[in-house]
């Protein structure tokens, strides 16, 4: 029984520091889970990227760098002062759905 609550305490975590990370950083200014604000939905982001081949990598330099083009033409403005830990952190939040 202490192992399932254990277990179910780390899953718990990652999620809600993820979130927390993500509201520190200031990412829902332009994005909501399930909708489109100025940038797309974290949802539809993790849907589009979630297959691929080295998805968290790829996302969590998209974060740092920035970008434009991929989603429309608003820019994303590139987050730099982001640990690489706290971008990987977000892009794995953002491909597990962001809930």
């Amino acid at each position: 029984m202490k192992l399932v609550v254990l277990a179910a305490a780390l899953v718990a975590v990652p999620a809600f520091a993820s979130k927390e990370l993500a509201q520190k950083n200031a990412c829902f200014a332009c994005h909501a889970p399930d909708k489109k604000i100025v940038g797309p939905a974290f949802q539809d982001i993790g849907k589009k990227y979630g297959g691929q081949k080295d998805a968290e990598a790829a996302l969590a330099q998209s974060i740092k760098a920035g970008g434009a083009g991929k989603w429309g033409p608003v820019p994303m403005p590139p987050q730099a002062a982001l640990s690489d830990a706290d971008a990987r952190t977000l892009a794995a939040w953002v491909l597990s759905g962001a809930k």
